[in-house]
């Protein structure tokens, strides 16, 4: 039996660019069926998630609808629950029907960040809808006072702050939950971040990445793989030329000089990479995997997916 903590993407929540409650709830009991199937084979899992989509949506909701609109941490805690619902519902309920008796439950997580984190003053993180073109973006931007780029070829979208995680506050309340056999949802949307002044915890103005929070919980809950869930079934170098090539089994040397190499797009697959590169070098027995949802079970099975060892 393995402990795997699962990165799964914001954006896996969504179909056909579906952004209604009823059709994120249908998605999720899909994901849902797909990760019961490692329940059966035995692994205890702690599931991570990113919000991109829905914290986006949630702070233009703010924005447009309330003379005082909460400020993006808060936004960040809305949309912890609002998925970890979605997610613990249609976990629970499929469990049930397979006639599993585990229970899943979301935490709602802090994750400590650095108040002198570099990424403060170079906001990175895409959050929220597409512009249909720069104008409309850079317009949207000067009338809202934020920050917006050009995100991996697809686009352009709102970016903030995404300092790296340091710890996780709640991290030996989920560890009890863990051992006492329940499924936790943890660190969504990269978790609430919050900085330490004189021992007290702030809120702050950013989203970290769902593939480094989870990555930091993997060390955290002693996981022994870290599956990063993903559009497409692996990594590939050379993407979209006709050297294209998928990644089978990939060393941590050999991953790390793909990113020297500028391999994968920054705010796509680069964290994902990174994350997985960093969970693979804690140590021996450390394995991140890197694949779709839907082949999710037999990745860990055996040779599907993109897997990084020491």
């Amino acid at each position: 039996m393995s402990r795997i903590v699962i990165a799964l993407g914001g954006n896996a929540l969504q179909k056909d660019g579906e952004t209604s409650a009823e059709s994120q709830k249908l998605v999720a009991i899909e994901t849902a069926r797909q990760l019961v199937e490692l329940i059966k084979d035995g692994h205890e899992l702690v599931i991570a998630h990113g919000n991109g989509p829905q914290v986006g949506a949630i702070l233009l909701n703010e924005e447009n609808g309330s003379k005082t609109p909460a400020p993006l941490d808060t936004c960040v805690g809305m949309s912890q629950g609002e998925i970890g619902y979605w997610l613990q519902q249609a976990l629970t309920n499929e469990l049930r029907k397979q006639g599993i008796t585990k229970t899943a439950a979301t935490v709602v997580t802090q994750v400590v960040v650095d108040a002198s984190d570099p990424a403060f003053n170079d906001p990175s993180k895409p959050i929220g809808p597409f512009y249909p073109d720069e104008a409309t973006a850079k317009e949207a931007a000067a009338e809202r006072q934020f920050v917006v780029k050009e995100d991996a070829g697809r686009g352009w979208r709102r970016v903030v702050a995404s300092p790296q995680p340091i710890d996780i506050v709640e991290k030996d309340i989920i560890k009890q939950a863990i051992a006492a056999g329940n499924i936790i949802i943890a660190a969504g949307g990269g978790g609430i971040p919050v900085t330490q002044k004189d021992a007290m915890m702030v809120g702050t103005e950013a989203v970290i990445d769902k593939d480094f929070a989870a990555e930091k919980l993997a060390e955290l809950v002693e996981a022994d793989v870290l599956l990063i869930l993903t559009a497409v079934d692996d990594i590939s170098v050379n993407y979209r030329t006709p050297e294209e090539q998928s990644l089978a089994t990939v060393t941590i040397e050999e991953m790390q000089a793909y990113v020297d190499q500028g391999q994968f797009a920054p705010g796509s697959m680069l964290p994902k990479v990174q994350a997985a590169v960093r969970f693979a070098s804690k140590g021996k027995g450390h394995e991140a995997i890197v694949t779709s949802p839907q082949k999710a079970a037999a990745a860990l099975r055996g040779p599907v997916g993109t897997h990084i060892k020491g």
